[in-house]
Formats: C-alpha cells, sequence, structure tokens
C-alpha cells in the first residue's frame, strides 16, 4: 500500500492542534541508520486507511515530498470518542534485518471439517491474530488457517500452520499454542445456559425501570 505524507516542520502541541484543525494528522517516521522525521499526512485518507486490515500488518511505500521509504504501522492514537485519528507512527524497514509483527488469521472451510459436518461439533477460534517474526519481503498480510481436517477432540496449535519462507512464530514462553479448538454442541450450549442466570437479575432490574 502506499501512503504520502509530507516533511514536518512546526512541532509542540500548539502546532499539533492547529494542524488537526486543518485537516491533517502529524507522525513521525524513526528507525534504520537514518534521523527521526518529523512528517504531517492527510486526515480522511489516513483514518479510511486505518480500516483496511492490510494498512496494519503490510510493508508500506511512504513518500515523503520526492523519497520513498518502505516502513511499518508502529502506533497510531485515536480520540476516546471523536473518529479522529491523533498521531502516528512508521518505523522503517531494511530488507534483510527481521521484523517482529503481530499479522490476522483467516480461518476457511470450518464447514468442511469432520468436526462440524459429521461429528456435531463447533470450533472454537482461541486466537484471531499471531506475532510473527520473519524478514520483510516474507511479511504475509494474514495467515490462512485450513480447519477441513479438524475432528471432535481436536485442536489446531501454531506448530501445525504452514508458514511461508523465514516467517516463525513469536509464543512468548507458550512452546506451542492453541489456535483453534473443537468443542461439543453439548459444551457450547452448556456455556450458554451458564451465562444466562446473570443476565436474568439485569434483564428484571431493567423491567423495574
Amino acid at each position: 500500500m502506499k501512503v504520502v505524507a509530507f516533511e514536518r516542520q512546526a512541532q509542540g502541541t500548539g502546532a499539533s492542534r492547529r494542524m488537526r484543525r486543518a485537516g491533517k494528522v502529524p507522525g513521525i517516521v524513526y528507525g534504520g541508520e537514518q534521523k527521526a522525521q518529523m512528517i504531517e499526512l492527510d486526515h480522511n485518507a489516513l483514518y479510511h486507511a486505518l480500516k483496511k486490515e492490510q494498512f496494519h500488518s503490510s510493508i508500506l511505500d511512504l513518500t515523503v515530498g520526492e523519497q520513498q521509504t518502505r516502513v511499518l504501522l508502529k502506533n497510531y492514537q485515536v480520540h476516546p470518542f471523536k473518529p479522529l485519528v491523533l498521531h502516528v507512527d512508521f518505523m522503517r524497514v531494511a530488507a534483510d534485518r527481521k521484523i517482529t509483527m503481530k499479522v490476522p488469521l483467516h480461518f476457511v472451510n470450518a464447514e468442511e471439517s469432520p468436526a462440524v459436518k459429521l461429528e456435531g461439533g463447533m470450533i472454537s477460534h482461541v486466537l484471531s491474530e499471531l506475532e510473527i517474526n520473519c524478514l520483510p519481503g516474507d511479511l504475509p498480510e494474514f495467515i490462512e488457517v485450513d480447519l477441513s481436517g479438524m475432528h471432535k477432540g481436536h485442536s489446531l496449535h501454531a506448530n501445525d500452520l504452514k508458514l511461508p519462507g523465514s516467517v516463525t512464530v513469536v509464543t512468548h514462553g507458550s512452546e506451542n499454542p492453541v489456535i483453534a479448538t473443537v468443542l461439543s454442541q453439548a459444551a457450547e450450549e452448556s456455556a450458554e445456559a451458564a451465562a444466562e442466570p446473570a443476565a436474568e437479575p439485569a434483564a428484571k432490574e431493567a423491567e423495574k425501570k
């Protein structure tokens, strides 16, 4: 994805407020051997880009003036209740240096699995994203998780995933985290039943009001 930004000269809280009133978002680009660079971006373009999944998990081509740099979105701040982006951080990437990123998991073929199709089970997604380490050129926008082989009583772990190129999973102490697991219909109904009594007092209280 391409991102267009402009070099920012003015700094400080007052300058940032004026920038936001003008429909701009202050930001910074850092990393590598170059100095950190202050930038500003069009608010509406950035706001809509942040709604796209790939903007958060892809290498971005950032253009500032005539200079183009490959970066990752590292952080951004939004207003607590207004649809406003307050600040954004990008990190430069080098082709020969590994990066660590969280990428989304896309689950497919659950309906085709024996667990769902034949055994009356339900597949629970334990994780929705996975932290990985890889070279920038191998960074996937998402990791596809094929559930077609799931059976009753079966769990899918990180080591079961087919990862491209130099991609490895960052586990943070858990050697082989569970990605998805099969629940029986009875277990699902039991969980729903356990939640109902807790909801009843609140509903009755609302009726009194």
